[in-house]
């Protein structure tokens, strides 16, 4: 009987197991890694979440309560979302130093990491705006001439139309804009911080807030030329009515006493 002769293999059989070796480890991958990092996202956040809670009790629950549900002295902040937490504790104007009625700008004392923090536990109470990407605030590409106009229609009443502020009612006022950061002009425009309407993105799309930072921005910039002098306008309604009121009424009283010193000149000729 002839020896079977043994089959040879093809010299391209090695590279092949190792492909579909490959392929397999591949496709594992594929179906565990995501799972794996939305565990660790989670875990990440409930980390966050946990933090954040240990720094509200020391330094927000006093006014706002112990859940977030508010007291008399400061409001709920249930549903207010991380947005309004990055704005108002990344621009130093919470924690509160003294109730008053409006809470100014002033020096930050968390860091970002622990802003962040507070965001992520003030979210975990309720669904509010989030806190914006830089691909949604930054003034790259936008159009500044039509961030004027949306400005001078929705904001110049009481921010001026340059953005200086200007006085309100009862003690209240509109905050300077020049120096405020694209993110923090844009989580005010999300949130409607104390006497500011809030444009959600069913009000005022995300191009058109990005238009209206861009237009800030470029108003404020050591750029800017103003060729019309001292620009009164640009200091607010306060200024322009004491203006009036001083040189105006002034002038109306130096007319008078001249009519009347003239009257009775004419009197006694």
């Amino acid at each position: 009987m002839k020896k079977l002769s043994a089959r040879r293999r093809h010299p391209l059989a090695a590279v092949v197991v190792l492909l579909l070796a490959l392929a397999a480890t591949g496709g594992l991958y594929a179906a565990f890694a995501p799972a794996s990092t939305a565990k660790a996202d989670e875990t990440a956040q409930s980390l966050a979440i946990e933090e954040g809670k240990k720094l509200y009790s020391v330094g927000c629950a006093s006014c706002h309560g112990t859940g977030g549900q508010g007291t008399t002295d400061g409001p709920s902040l249930v549903g207010v979302g991380s947005a309004a937490v990055d704005f108002q504790v990344g621009t130093g104007r919470m924690p509160a130093q003294q109730p008053g009625a409006q809470v100014p700008k002033k020096k930050v004392i968390y860091s970002q990491a622990e802003i962040d923090q507070l965001a992520a536990y003030v979210a975990s109470l309720g669904a509010g705006p989030i806190t914006p990407t830089e691909g949604q605030y930054s003034p790259d590409g936008a159009d500044i001439a039509k961030g004027g106009e949306l400005f001078r229609t929705n904001c110049a009443q009481c921010h001026n139309f340059t953005g200086e502020g200007g006085a309100l009612t009862y003690g209240k006022y509109a905050p300077n804009l020049e120096g405020v950061s694209p993110k923090h002009l844009y989580e005010a425009m999300q949130t409607g911080p104390q006497n500011m309407p809030s444009f959600p993105d069913t009000t005022m799309p995300e191009k058109e807030k990005k238009d209206i930072i861009a237009y800030v921005q470029a108003v404020n910039s050591d750029e800017a030329d103003n060729p019309g002098g001292l620009k009164l306008g640009g200091l607010g309604p306060v200024s322009e009515g004491l203006f009036a009121w001083v040189f105006g009424l002034g002038a109306l009283i130096a007319v008078a006493v001249w009519v009347a010193a003239h009257t009775a000149k004419a009197k006694k000729s």
